[in-house]
């Protein structure tokens, strides 16, 4: 009989399992934010935000499939990664060579310096908690770190730009970093039996009182983004106005995880972080 992990995935888990959720989450807020800020961005600072986004999950998860053995995997995705390895780190090495040339030719010189910043942590973060620190409970949470780092790409281009707004931006941004966080930190509830197969430390696993306050969160973040629709300046308010969906979305995906199943929590707790979409689609920006 087959393992969970070993079951034909769902086609809804695709996205998922080929990280292409997160790329799409930071490159809608990217927008948000930069708009917010009075910021026009090209195609190269969209598709250089996309692919080190991609590169930087995928390298995640490549580790961590090359460390378990299959018999401790739990989930699709680093199944799908363990077992395609080698094709999926020929095709990680095309990305960043991709990501490299369009970072060279198509950024400016302030924009390859402010990127260049941002590839430390990354990088720190990937040996830290993958491989250094991999079970030390006190380790910084991951769920912290993913979310600082997906605010500083889609704030990087923004900040780095001749003459953005950073008074107008800087509620969008923190609202983003606070979504995400609170995505993370439920993921860790949902998959907490996960994690300790694989030998992973989470937040949930860190902090006894972490599910509680995880599960408080995204009704928090709603209270706060609806405060800043009445206080923040008009290019603001896509934001907060996506800020409030996306956490009242988050709590509901919670509160269905016991019927839906942590699988399909997962997946729809990044769609809830995908309502910039709207105001892109139609261009409805102040």
């Amino acid at each position: 009989m087959q393992s969970s992990a070993e079951e034909r995935p769902r086609w809804w888990l695709w996205p998922t399992i080929l990280s292409l959720d997160a790329p799409a989450v930071v490159l809608l807020w990217q927008e948000l934010i930069a708009r917010s800020a009075s910021v026009r961005l090209g195609l190269p600072e969209r598709a250089v935000l996309g692919c080190s986004v991609w590169l930087s999950y995928c390298a995640d998860r490549w580790i961590e499939g090359w460390r378990l053995v299959p018999d401790d995997i739990r989930t699709h995705r680093l199944r799908f990664h363990q077992r395609w390895r080698w094709p999926i780190a020929s095709a990680w090495a095309a990305v960043l060579a991709a990501d490299l040339l369009l970072s060279f030719t198509g950024l400016s010189a302030a924009e390859l310096r402010a990127g260049a910043i941002i590839l430390a942590p990354v990088s720190a973060y990937l040996l830290s908690h993958q491989l250094v620190h991999r079970k030390n409970r006190w380790r910084a949470p991951k769920e912290a770190c993913v979310a600082g780092l997906l605010g500083a790409g889609a704030a990087v281009f923004v900040v780095s730009s001749p003459v953005p707004d950073l008074a107008g931006m800087a509620v969008p941004l923190v609202l983003f970093v606070l979504l995400c966080f609170s995505n993370c930190a439920l993921i860790s509830v949902w998959e907490d039996e996960v994690d300790r197969s694989h030998g992973q430390t989470s937040l949930a696993l860190q902090f006894g009182r972490a599910a509680a306050l995880s599960r408080a969160l995204p009704w928090a973040i709603s209270a706060v983004a609806a405060g800043a629709l009445f206080a923040a300046g008009s290019r603001a308010l896509p934001a907060a106005a996506c800020a409030v969906a996306s956490a009242l979305f988050l709590g509901l995906v919670d509160r269905a995880e016991p019927r839906t199943g942590r699988r399909a929590a997962r997946v729809l707790a990044d769609v809830a972080l995908m309502t910039p979409a709207a105001f892109v689609a139609l261009g409805k920006f102040p």
